[in-house]
């Protein structure tokens, strides 16, 4: 189950919007008879292409037992169920991590392997199996993103000079790690007042990936500027506008930008219903980096379901928050969290925080 494990971490940045997932196949004594992890969608899924793999190799899968990191699907979409070939190659067990939350599959994957008498064991991995595809929950039982926020601040919280100076507070190690975490996000979200401060590209560049995650730019009155470097390719752009301004709207549209609109009673973008429809567009995990004001709001309205900080051993004075909002009358009222993880990366710390 680690190496399917190790597989399924293979697909990050490559299944949007389908979930990342491993297969191993082994016959009685252990012996590793073929593996592999889910394809870009449209593509083969794990199982496949472990079967794949085994009938390349030239070993025989009848009776064998298969390690995957998420229960095998039972539905036609894109591809054949794959339970279904499973029960085709003759296989004696399965072992899977964890039940499959889409609606379409919940447990009907492992009772129809059941139904042809399989052996079915459900459980081994299977915190590390969800954690993988936290986003994919997310989307399939609550029908939004996982939200990330990140942030680089100094050790006494600021993320800019009170100039707006932001670059660079961490050192590289963590602007690479940054970038590793947008690769696994299904879109990179931001609002106008960063576009047009610092002119952000929010595209990844400082590791590999088969793709570019969606940028997300929320601009109440599609503010942003046509010569944005957001709007550059690769990748697509979406901008979320309380009211689209015509004339605005087909310059942004010029430049590849699609416009939708999501207003709020208060004339600024909903961010509720941001999600709802990212959501509905496939979108697993949404990364946020922002400026004080937005990451604020997020805060405020309790839809972060982790902090992404990097913290420097810098203090900086007087300078720009990481999240403007309050005041608060009582410390009962905080954003309550809980350190989920700590690591050094180079000079600096990553701490991933969650409600």
């Amino acid at each position: 189950m680690r190496q399917a494990l190790a597989l399924a971490r293979q697909a990050i940045a490559l299944t949007e919007p389908n979930p990342r997932v491993g297969c191993v196949i082994t016959d009685a004594a252990g012996r590793v008879l073929g593996q592999g992890h889910t394809q870009q969608a449209g593509g083969p899924h794990a199982e496949v292409m472990a079967l794949r793999d085994a009938a390349a190799r030239g070993e025989d899968v009848r009776g064998a037992t298969a390690y995957v990191t998420l229960e095998p699907c039972s539905h036609h979409g894109r591809t054949p169920p794959c339970c279904d070939a499973l029960v085709a190659a003759g296989l004696g067990r399965v072992v899977a991590a964890i039940e499959d939350p889409n609606v379409l599959v919940s447990g009907q994957g492992h009772a129809r392997l059941r139904a042809a008498g399989i052996r079915v064991d459900v459980g081994l991995g299977g915190d590390e199996s969800r954690e993988l595809n936290i986003g994919f929950f997310s989307r399939m039982q609550r029908g939004r993103p996982w939200v990330r926020l990140k942030a680089a601040v100094s050790l006494d919280g600021r993320s800019a000079l009170e100039n707006g100076v932001s670059q660079w507070i961490t050192g590289e190690a963590a602007r690479t790690d940054g970038h590793a975490w947008r690769r696994r996000a299904g879109a990179v979200l931001t609002g106008v007042g960063t576009v047009r401060d610092d002119n952000p590209r929010l595209d990844v560049r400082l590791v590999d990936t088969p793709r570019q995650p969606l940028r997300v730019v929320l601009d109440s009155q599609l503010a942003t500027p046509p010569e944005a470097r957001i709007l550059d390719a690769p990748g697509s752009v979406l901008i979320v506008a309380a009211r689209a301004d015509a004339a605005r709207a087909d310059a942004l549209r010029a430049r590849g930008a699609e416009i939708v609109e999501a207003p709020a009673p208060d004339g600024r973008v909903d961010l509720p219903t941001v999600l709802r429809l990212l959501g509905e567009r496939g979108i697993n995990e949404l990364h946020v980096e922002a400026g004080r004001t937005l990451s604020g709001a997020f805060a405020q309205q309790r839809l972060v379901d982790e902090y992404l900080v990097y913290l420097a051993p810098k203090l900086l004075g007087r300078g720009r928050d990481l999240a403007t909002f309050g005041p608060l009358t009582d410390l009962g009222d905080a954003v309550t969290l809980q350190f989920h993880d700590v690591e050094r990366v180079g000079t600096d710390l990553r701490v991933l925080a969650r409600p």
